[in-house]
């Protein structure tokens, strides 16, 4: 656009310019804020456009963190009855089995106490809970290891 066309130099004299009242062309208010005001407001649509990385995570990898689910000695001894009432409990050496990596759970917490001897299938274990499960007189298999025993 040629000089002579544009409304700055055709409005010369005129106080506002064009814009109205005084100061609606003034400070940021004019254009939304100042920075990134707006931008998860008024501003979206521009965000859309020329910044659509702006918001997120970027940068540095981390890894997924894996969650393992536990169970404590006191939902396995109600597992295990509930699991004696339907009939549905393995036996191995006199002692009922529990398979508790096939039913989705991936560590054996402490807490409670045992009132029979188990044996009882899982990835891993705490101290606290292998200790119990012993006295009980039940063992811990983790299951690359019941491949030779019926289960």
């Amino acid at each position: 656009m040629g000089t002579r066309h544009r409304k700055s130099r055709k409005r010369r004299g005129s106080r506002t310019c064009g814009w109205g009242q005084i100061g609606q062309h003034r400070k940021s208010g004019s254009r939304g804020g100042h920075g990134h005001a707006g931008m998860h407001k008024h501003k979206w649509t521009w965000v859309l456009k020329y910044g659509p990385d702006y918001f997120g995570k970027h940068g540095f990898y981390r890894p997924n963190r894996r969650e393992v689910k536990s169970m404590n000695l006191i939902q396995l001894s109600t597992l295990v009855e509930n699991l004696e009432r339907r009939g549905e409990l393995k036996i191995l050496d006199g002692m009922p089995v529990i398979n508790l990596s096939a039913l989705g759970v991936g560590k054996l917490v402490g807490g409670g106490k045992l009132d029979r001897g188990l044996v009882i299938i899982v990835n891993s274990w705490t101290e606290r809970a292998e200790k119990a499960v012993r006295e009980a007189g039940g063992r811990l298999l983790k299951p690359s290891e019941i491949e030779g025993v019926a289960a």
